[in-house]
């Protein structure tokens, strides 16, 4: 890929640029004049370079099934338009039954996350666990956040170690990535003040890491945050991935305010742009050198959108989903659910190639049936 050396001169970005074809690691100051810089176009040459030099021309896909089985938290998380206490109208909690009852023969991936509920013990999610795995052997099970893996050691009296090892002998194989938010202190009183510290969160990740399990990870962005804590945030996914090796993806997630009370209570106005979100991804694949994959998550940031990502360093598109409901209860727009013909001409008529993936991103043979 070529790139105007003049322009980028000007643009005061020449020595990104040698560090970028060198495949050396930026800096956080490096990364403050990538968010300074006004031209998108330039970002995004850069992310596509670096996105081409891991992975080509492939963008991956999964066969997946999403299932949020309670949406009662003990958390009071002011982004959060999902959870509700108990006994609010809106508020559910999905027994074993209804949850195996939404994980077909097909699916490769089931990914499970909900509500820090105050009653559901390690034991009903263990044998949630060897339920799955007894229905749906092949069915990888990607299953509850670093928070809810905590919330999870305080009901019972242990350490998260201990959630982790019950866990992942009765099935569990990967972490989502969820929680992460924005490991900013200051952020975190204003937006989670409940919940577990970025430094926590990160702990519980490289504790999992440790044990063989793996895990993704996410940044929620378009709030409170600076874009310096964007950076910092993003810094602390690689520091700790060079520590641990354990993340498999990174998946930037555009906060939605529609129907969140930070936006009702708060006056400030919030409100997301496009080019930012191409922009933040964009900088996130050239910051984290150290995580192979950056997903375009269509679920919130609408399919047109994680199209055009694809050309600012995304090469996951996620996958078929099916249903779910915390990004559409926060005001997602998109589709609930895609097919693999939707999801392959999505890519293809971005001009990528299609691949479908499990889990760890080895591609799948279709010819092998799925």
């Amino acid at each position: 890929m070529l790139f105007d050396r003049g322009h980028i001169s000007g643009l005061g970005l020449l020595p990104v640029l040698e560090k970028v074809l060198a495949g050396e690691r930026l800096d956080l100051d490096d990364g403050e004049r990538l968010f300074a810089c006004p031209d998108i176009h330039v970002l995004g040459g850069l992310a596509r370079f670096v996105r081409t030099r891991m992975h080509g021309q492939k963008t991956y896909y999964v066969i997946n099934r999403h299932v949020n089985y309670t949406n009662v938290c003990v958390n009071g998380c002011r982004f959060c338009a999902f959870s509700r206490k108990a006994g609010q109208p809106g508020a559910f909690v999905l027994s074993k039954d209804e949850i195996l009852d939404k994980i077909g023969p097909r699916t490769r991936e089931v990914h499970i996350v909900g509500g820090c509920h105050p009653d559901l013990g390690l034991e009903f999610f263990a044998d949630l666990l060897r339920s799955i795995k007894s229905l749906r052997p092949h069915t990888v099970i990607k299953a509850f956040t670093a928070v809810e893996i905590a919330h999870m050691a305080r009901l019972e009296g242990i350490e998260p170690a201990e959630v982790l090892r019950v866990l992942k002998q009765a099935g569990l194989e990967m972490l989502p990535g969820g929680g992460a938010e924005i490991f900013s202190p200051r952020v975190r009183r204003e937006i989670c003040p409940e919940k577990i510290s970025g430094e926590k969160w990160l702990e519980i990740a490289g504790l999992a890491h440790s044990m063989g399990i793996r895990s993704n990870a996410t940044m929620l962005f378009g709030h409170l945050e600076s874009e310096r804590d964007r950076l910092e945030h993003l810094d602390g996914l690689r520091i700790q991935q060079d520590k641990s090796q354990g993340f498999v993806c990174f998946i930037p997630l555009p906060f939605l305010t529609e129907n969140s009370l930070l936006k009702l209570g708060s006056g400030r106005s919030m409100s997301n742009c496009g080019l930012d979100e191409l922009r933040t991804m964009a900088i996130s694949r050239l910051m984290l050198d150290n995580i192979p994959h950056l997903k375009a998550y269509w679920v919130m940031l609408t399919v047109k959108q994680a199209q055009a990502g694809l050309y600012f360093g995304a090469d996951d598109f996620d996958g078929v989903v099916v249903e779910e409901k915390i990004g559409h209860m926060a005001g997602a727009a998109s589709d609930q659910e895609l097919s693999r013909a939707e999801l392959e001409g999505l890519i293809r008529n971005c001009g990528f190639e299609p691949v479908e993936r499990d889990s760890f991103f080895n591609p799948i043979d279709q010819a092998q049936g799925s």
